[in-house]
């Protein structure tokens, strides 16, 4: 089964009506998303794994955000926080990085979702592959992941 096939049955198991969708161009990053999508760079969800004191976690940030790790770890009451290496993305999602969906993963994930998302109608993710994505909202995000809310940058 396919990266984006795996995550649109996760999204449809969740209830989710948008679809997953194939870009002819890279969709890698939040600007070449936004580009692709026309929308706001602050509009993309990106997935970004992280380690939480060696344990994975996943956090959808604003495309025009950076994540402050330091002050996350505060946040979230943990020792250390630092980017997962690609083989740990891997292994933690079941897929690359610059594809990473907020769905589809081996198993659940802890997940934090950056409130900043709350100020768009619409958000864009990732749907498994650098070049797919789909459309959610914010409340959708945090219920499809039973994510935390929170601030991720400084």
């Amino acid at each position: 089964m396919s990266a984006v096939q795996n995550v649109q049955d996760a999204l449809d198991e969740a209830g989710v009506e948008g679809r997953a969708r194939t870009l002819p161009q890279s969709t890698r990053t939040a600007a070449e998303a936004a580009d692709a999508l026309g929308c706001p760079v602050g509009a993309i969800a990106n997935s970004l794994v992280f380690l939480a004191d060696d344990a994975p976690l996943l956090v959808l940030t604003s495309g025009a955000h950076r994540v402050d790790v330091e002050a996350l770890a505060a946040r979230l009451g943990r020792g250390r926080i630092r980017r997962a290496k690609p083989d740990e993305v891997r292994a933690a999602t079941g897929q690359v990085i610059g594809g990473v969906s907020p769905v589809g993963h081996p198993a659940p994930l802890e997940t934090v979702v950056d409130e900043a998302l709350r100020q768009y109608s619409q958000v864009w993710a990732a749907a498994g592959t650098p070049n797919a994505v789909f459309p959610t909202t914010f409340d959708e995000l945090v219920r499809i992941t039973k994510g935390t809310p929170q601030r991720v940058d400084g």
